[in-house]
């Protein structure tokens, strides 16, 4: 699941796609890529808690069972600055979706399969990441100097719009889901540091796209995390 519009055109644009299929599914795209003999679906954009949980049901509903999610954030602690990477294990949710999909004790968090295999990857390349909480909003007008504060003082790491919905959903529908996300923009100064079009914020991305395909090309099963049927 690519959440943002550049990330899922940048996935269409890929070197090496043999072949490539689009369906538009209502409210998002849905992309079946070959590449190296191997499909490699890719679905969004995604614009918060609710449309992304759609999606996700959606995908879910048509076989997915192994999901990727990469994002962008705000972060929340001094440690983290534009173009870092974040790896959210669990989170707090602030959006309204999530409390239709009971997660259990420990509330939203990521499947730790996939979540250590990330990590594994990330070191094994030698990137920096940081793993922890995040905090998810419907209101990203509404992340009050307040808020920052308090959510950065217990170890939240960060920001974004849709993760504790994603893990919500997934932990639900018994479905495996793991985040990678790019700091896009700081708020831990009480000051919001937009970096967008920062050269480090765009080149993380392209190394985040890259993990990820990295990983679909291992020979560890995760190619069934793609088999979505249409």
């Amino acid at each position: 699941m690519a959440l943002t519009g550049p990330d899922l055109r940048a996935f269409t644009r890929l070197e090496g796609i043999e072949g490539s299929e689009c369906f538009h599914l209502d409210f998002f795209k849905l992309y079946r890529h070959r590449i190296r003999g191997k499909i490699f679906p890719v679905a969004g954009p995604f614009l918060g808690a609710p449309q992304a949980a759609m999606g996700l049901e959606k995908l879910i509903a048509l076989g997915a069972r192994r999901i990727w999610v990469l994002g962008w954030c705000g972060s929340l602690c001094p440690e983290l600055r534009i173009g870092d990477l974040v790896v959210p294990v669990e989170g707090i949710p602030e959006e309204g979706t999530s409390q239709h999909y009971p997660a259990g004790e420990g509330g939203p968090r990521a499947d730790p399969e996939l979540t250590g295999l990330l990590t594994g990857a990330l070191e094994g390349r030698g990137y920096h990441y940081k793993k922890g909480a995040v905090w998810s909003t419907d209101a990203p007008f509404r992340e009050t100097p307040s808020k920052v504060k308090a959510y950065g003082e217990m170890g939240v790491l960060a920001v974004d719009m849709e993760m504790t919905a994603l893990m919500s959903v997934a932990l639900f529908r018994g479905v495996q889901l793991g985040g990678l996300l790019v700091v896009s923009d700081e708020l831990f100064a009480l000051k919001w540091h937009r970096g967008f079009h920062e050269p480090r914020f765009k080149g993380s991305l392209k190394l985040a796209r890259g993990m990820l395909l990295e990983l679909l090309e291992r020979p560890s099963g995760l190619e069934k995390s793609f088999e979505v049927s249409l």
